[in-house]
């Protein structure tokens, strides 16, 4: 490990690709495998910071801390949990913008595991295709829910959306807190981060503009 290089990138938001970095053999064992694994790294953690593991209190925390990684905060890493996104044809011939605003985002910074905490807004121009509201939220949830920089998160929200509409016509926008900012370092409690990504007509200033009218709006 290059510590020299870790502490002189800081705290740089460096994402290396589009893709989640996954090695080629991350689902080779199974969940209960990894609970496993992750409750014993844990608890050597928990003893080396001189954490009594004896107490009730604590006992069961490596558990508690390894299920919780794998089944929860990080099961968008896993492409099987991938919501099923149905589409149905535009009949009713739709052709103006749809916006779903203010979804949850609850993600974790790849860069020290702490929480990213904010909202995404998505909007689209339907062609032949739309689809299920909540279907939105379901995705943003399973991109959120791995080790993420905020820039991929947003791009992988939108070029899937993009490919189940089959429309460049997307627009997706994330604001959010994170504690690797407001907890540590400089400790910061009021900034908020804000990305956004889109493609299509969206690249047009006024309907840019349309959309960010409409998330104004209460």
């Amino acid at each position: 490990m290059d510590i020299e290089k870790i502490q002189s990138q800081g705290d740089q938001h460096i994402a290396t690709s589009i893709q989640t970095p996954l090695r080629d053999d991350a689902f080779s064992i199974s969940d209960a495998e990894k609970i496993q694994h992750i409750q014993h790294h844990f608890q050597k953690i928990m003893e080396v910071l001189g954490l009594d593991l004896t107490d009730d209190s604590l006992s069961g925390t490596p558990y508690r801390f390894a299920k919780m990684y794998v089944k929860e905060l990080f099961y968008g890493l896993d492409s099987k949990n991938r919501p099923k996104i149905s589409t149905f044809e535009n009949k009713y011939g739709y052709k103006k913008m749809l916006v779903e605003q203010d979804i949850n985002i609850n993600s974790s910074c790849e860069h020290h595991f702490l929480p990213i905490v904010g909202h995404a807004h998505v909007g689209y121009i339907p062609k032949n295709k739309v689809v299920g509201l909540s279907k939105i939220n379901r995705l943003v949830d399973y991109y959120a829910h791995r080790p993420q920089v905020q820039e991929r998160l947003c791009l992988q929200i939108l070029n899937d959306l993009q490919n189940i509409l089959e429309t460049k016509d997307v627009i997706v926008i994330v604001q959010a807190k994170h504690l690797c900012v407001s907890s540590r370092g400089i400790k910061d409690k009021d900034s908020l981060t804000t990305t956004q990504e889109y493609g299509g007509v969206f690249a047009n200033t006024e309907i840019r503009s349309e959309f960010f009218n409409l998330l104004k709006r209460e």
